[in-house]
């Protein structure tokens, strides 16, 4: 059967419009292998920056969160047998005041030992005002808490301005104070929540002090690296 000038027309018009998918189909198919190749580009950018990282940095990170960890893990000790009256308190105390000195020693190749000395005699002192803070606190004397307390954190805020004047670039006094402070209220609380039998809280603060002091450990290795970058190439 011949067919019409109406029926042509609607052939014409078929054939025109599946062209026009078609065109949309390959010009989405390019978009698309487009977006593709500029998200595999931000990966492998992504990757790159990555991959700056030197295994000297690494080790340098993990180090000095191992360093803090141990600090936070035996004041816990410290503070657990404190409160129990523990036979194991000596020896707990013995090794938390070698972390200080571990932790002055980190510091020593990049600011020199009078300055690692100077670090592990603040931090000892750190110690110490934790233990008389709860020795007045277990005596029930206000008077003498509030002073323990006040000293502990004029202890505090010498450690952060130290940390802070031996690279003020990067480890900003503001910052060192806050995070410092933090670290202060964190472990008051767990010692108070310990002294008073609330072991689920002192739990709970252990674990928002195990937490900020990995984020405090990481600001002081990160600026160390920012300051000696030649250290760790």
């Amino acid at each position: 059967m011949a067919s019409t000038p109406h029926a042509r027309r609607r052939v014409t018009l078929t054939f025109v419009g599946l062209l026009a998918v078609a065109g949309l189909i390959a010009a989405l198919a390019v978009a698309g292998t487009r977006a593709d190749d500029a998200a595999h580009a931000r990966d492998r950018a992504n990757v790159a920056a990555v991959s700056k990282t030197t295994a000297k940095q690494a080790a340098f990170h993990d180090a000095m969160r191992k360093l803090w960890e141990d600090h936070i893990t035996w004041t816990r000790l410290a503070i657990v047998s404190f409160a129990g009256d523990l036979p194991d308190l000596p020896a707990t105390e013995a090794r938390l005041l070698r972390n200080q000195t571990d932790i002055g020693n980190a510091v020593r190749p990049f600011y020199g030992k009078t300055a690692g000395d100077k670090l592990t005699a603040l931090l000892k002192e750190h110690i110490a005002g934790a233990v008389a803070l709860m020795q007045a606190a277990r005596s029930g004397d206000q008077a003498a808490v509030a002073r323990a307390k006040a000293d502990w954190y004029v202890n505090g805020r010498q450690v952060s301005d130290f940390l802070s004047s031996a690279n003020p670039a990067y480890l900003p006094r503001g910052e060192m104070r806050s995070m410092m402070r933090m670290h202060l209220d964190q472990t008051l609380s767990e010692a108070v929540n310990q002294l008073e039998g609330d072991y689920a809280a002192g739990v709970r603060d252990y674990d928002a002090i195990h937490r900020h002091i990995l984020e405090m450990a990481d600001a002081l290795s990160d600026g160390i690296i920012k300051q000696f970058p030649r250290r760790f190439r």
